[in-house]
């Protein structure tokens, strides 16, 4: 791989956005520091009295978690993932060479967070604001994993009510 110069990495993340990374617009749309208070109750961290790594931010957590179920993969993929993308990583507030999630620390928040039953408060709370923006989450595979703005009903009040008493579109 070729070495750029020092301004490389930044003119390439402009790049991304200018060609709309589905990422920044979801970080626009979604308030994820809504999730904290929830998402720390559901660790139930000690007080940290006993020393230790410090864990990684639970938001942060919570966008690999959303990241994994939108595209599909893997935690062990996962893993690869964000340290192979640029969106990712930025997506994520991680640096180029930043210490990463592992594969063991993805499926343990994520058991952390099924066994307390925060996970369906913060996959709803999350469906909530994406739809309330006017988004619905597409997931699949991951070259397919997007989002979609969601269709607006455009039937007036008198021709729903044509609709619903059995008359075909041509005919209203």
């Amino acid at each position: 791989m070729k070495l750029s110069g020092l301004f490389a990495i930044g003119d390439h993340l402009k790049r991304l956005s200018e060609t709309g990374d589905p990422l920044e617009t979801l970080g626009r749309i979604i308030d994820f520091e809504r999730f904290r208070p929830v998402l720390e109750a559901g660790l139930a961290y000690s007080d940290g009295a006993k020393g230790g790594r410090p864990p990684y931010d639970p938001v942060t957590m919570f966008k690999v978690l959303m990241l994994a179920a939108q595209n599909n993969v893997s935690d062990k993929r996962m893993e690869f993932l964000i340290r192979d993308r640029l969106s990712w990583l930025r997506f994520l507030s991680f640096g180029l060479g930043d210490r990463t999630p592992d594969e063991n620390t993805i499926r343990l928040y994520r058991e952390r967070f099924t066994r307390s039953g925060t996970i369906e408060k913060l996959f709803d709370e999350f469906d909530r604001q994406l739809k309330a923006s006017g988004y619905l989450a597409m997931g699949g595979q991951i070259v397919d994993a997007s989002l979609v703005a969601a269709p607006r009903q455009r039937n007036t009040v008198a021709e729903k009510a044509q609709i619903k008493a059995g008359r075909k579109a041509r005919e209203i």
